[in-house]
């Protein structure tokens, strides 16, 4: 059985981890809105959308998407991230993108 501390620090490292997607989703959505991106600019927007794709495939987001609706998450935390269809169409907007 996990004591207090542990589930309180379990808790924080889910919220850090939702924050920090949420974080990669919004710039990679900037990214995939600007016109004309740099070479550079193109691959922090594959390594985003490669980050983004792998979290959405993992454990890890079920895990925090099944949190949040069961009302652990607080409620001030964006959570974009952890609609399916935000996340889905933000991947799907990538690949049709041919960047």
């Amino acid at each position: 059985m996990m004591s207090m501390f542990e589930l309180q620090n379990e808790k924080s490292e889910q919220i850090s981890r939702i924050m920090k997607y949420e974080d990669m989703m919004r710039l990679a959505q900037q990214l995939l809105e600007a016109n004309g991106l740099s070479e550079e600019e193109m691959e922090m927007l594959q390594a985003l959308c490669g980050m983004l794709e792998a979290y959405y495939g993992s454990e890890e987001w079920k895990l925090d998407f099944a949190a949040d609706e069961a009302g652990l998450i607080p409620q001030d935390i964006p959570r974009g991230v952890l609609s399916e269809d935000g996340l889905y169409n933000l991947l799907e907007q990538f690949k049709e993108s041919e960047l």
